[in-house]
């Protein structure tokens, strides 16, 4: 390794160079030395730097450009660098470029909590798949700390707001970004709050793959992303967290198979428990084969999402009369332990929050009472 890019063990605690001070090539080699590829930003804002002149022509693309191989930065995240020949080029001979990291390449899950006050949107949109109910006093819901900390609290965890175990920049309107690394090899995907697609919460935007951060320490015209507090390290993406992005489909889109039959040790949990009328079981087993279907799919199949609607369903039936509650409790569980073992907490968690949503909208035979 080259000696400008060695760095001690306690170096990880050292914050990054602040580009107003020390010049954006000591952030850029700061960044690289810790596996994370950057790419140049537009002096002074939070744009990836212009592309070459004959890249700008309508449709062009980085598919099949040799601008990266000739050492051009077109084409934002895609032209991400760890060389340190090509890095010192770039920002020596432009000293005025920002620093930008790309997600993807670096392993990275950033969530970029928002902290600009707007009117709220329609209460489906500010916890995707999660229903808040009318009831619910939203007056003082005003940016993404506030929904991302009710998420949390919804699973029983801490805000990534105030997760002191990892890399946190505060932004300079306010914001904070909140970065993890991904040890496996899923690849999650980016989204942003206010979108009526892929989204994890009102104001919070995901960084992933197919996006870029801008780095700590880098000056825009609004001010410094500044670090908070003592730790300059991206902590593993925690559990619970990866969960709520599985979820809310940040996975790439898998090729799920068709629902297969629900193990017969499940299904006799309906039946042998007093699992009431043959109806009642047609349509838990129903459900709980789009469950169990997901272990055939490594990621991507939509668990979580899955386990709650059968859920819900079991909840309708429990409320109508179909079923003891007892009985469809473990034939979920079972279900969701054969789809993913280790997860019986979450499980544990997601079914009865589903049920109990369910338990508001009695199931009949021809459909909800």
């Amino acid at each position: 390794m080259p000696a400008e890019l060695r760095f001690h063990r306690s170096d990880s605690e050292l914050s990054p160079p602040a580009t107003s001070v020390a010049g954006a090539l000591p952030l850029a080699r700061w960044c690289a030395s810790r596996g994370w590829p950057v790419l140049p930003l537009s002096p002074q804002r939070k744009i990836p730097a212009a592309n070459c002149e004959s890249c700008r022509g309508a449709g062009h693309t980085h598919k099949g450009c040799p601008c990266r191989a000739a050492g051009r930065w077109c084409h934002g995240f895609h032209a991400a660098t760890l060389e340190p020949a090509l890095i010192t080029r770039w920002w020596s001979q432009n000293p005025g470029l920002g620093v930008g990291v790309a997600c993807g390449p670096a392993s990275l899950v950033v969530i970029d909590i928002d902290a600009h006050p707007q009117s709220l949107p329609a209460r489906n949109r500010i916890l995707p798949g999660i229903e808040v109910n009318e009831n619910v006093d939203l007056s003082g819901m005003t940016t993404g700390f506030h929904t991302i900390a009710v998420l949390a609290a919804l699973r029983g965890q801490e805000s990534p707001a105030n997760d002191k175990t990892t890399l946190r920049v505060k932004t300079p309107s306010g914001g904070l970004h909140v970065w993890y690394r991904v040890i496996d090899s899923r690849r999650w995907q980016c989204s942003t709050g206010s979108s009526n697609g892929r989204a994890l919460a009102w104001q919070v935007d995901v960084r992933a793959h197919g996006g870029y951060i801008v780095a700590p320490g880098t000056t825009t015209k609004a001010g410094t992303y500044m670090p908070v507090g003592s730790v300059r390290e991206p902590a593993e993406l925690p559990a619970w967290l990866a969960l709520e992005l599985e979820r809310t489909g940040h996975l790439p889109t898998a090729q799920v198979p068709a629902p297969r039959v629900v193990p017969s040790r499940a299904r006799q949990a309906v039946v042998q428990a007093g699992g009431g009328q043959d109806h009642a079981i047609r349509i838990l087993t129903a459900a709980l084969a789009e469950v169990t279907a997901c272990a055939a799919v490594a990621e991507g199949a939509g668990f979580s999402s899955k386990l709650n609607r059968a859920s819900f369903t079991a909840g309708g039936l429990v409320a109508a009369g179909h079923l003891p509650r007892e009985v469809a409790e473990r034939a979920l569980l079972e279900a969701a332990v054969l789809a993913r073992p280790g997860l019986e907490p979450r499980a544990t968690q997601i079914i009865r929050s589903g049920m109990n949503a369910g338990a508001r909208r009695p199931l009949s035979v021809g459909g909800r009472a």
